[in-house]
């Protein structure tokens, strides 16, 4: 399974705040620590605010921290939320788009008796469950968390 690179990016942002400590970064900082342009930062880290994950403050002294329902979400919840955006009626992500992709891409010939389809949501649904049990703060504990820490801008001097 291929995750979007925004659902990469939301779980390295609350990664690296929740071993922030005392210090609240700004996006741009954030962006530069995890090597990623600051408009896509800036975008999951809008939704990470939304979803009430992480804090933001404008201003001087201001920054980004985690919440303690974002130190304490599941990573397989947090997956499903940024994967979520194509997700059908019945809330679950196709893995394979049987119904065709418009713009004259036809429908599969094999769709209304094929297995493929209900096998792959059942292998992506093992997927989500497999880090289900998993929180943020589970995912930064060592050797995780003094990694991040050793990184420039981070914890450890440039």
């Amino acid at each position: 399974m291929r995750l979007l690179r925004s659902t990469d990016l939301a779980l390295r942002v609350l990664m690296r705040l929740a071993v922030a400590g005392d210090s609240s970064p700004t996006t741009r900082e954030v962006a530069a620590d995890m090597d990623v342009p600051y408009t896509h930062a800036a975008k999951v880290v809008a939704e990470l605010q939304h979803r009430g994950l992480l804090a933001a403050r404008r201003g001087r002294g201001g920054g980004l921290s985690v919440t303690e329902a974002g130190r304490t979400a599941s990573v397989g919840g947090i997956v499903r939320v940024f994967e979520g955006a194509g997700a059908g009626a019945d809330g679950v992500t196709d893995v394979v788009d049987c119904d065709g992709g418009g713009a004259g891409t036809p429908p599969c010939p094999l769709r209304s008796d094929c297995m493929l389809r209900g096998a792959l949501r059942r292998a992506q649904e093992a997927f989500y469950a497999s880090l289900d049990p998993l929180t943020v703060e589970d995912m930064v504990a060592s050797p995780t968390g003094p990694l991040l820490l050793g990184l420039p801008g981070v914890g450890a001097p440039a």
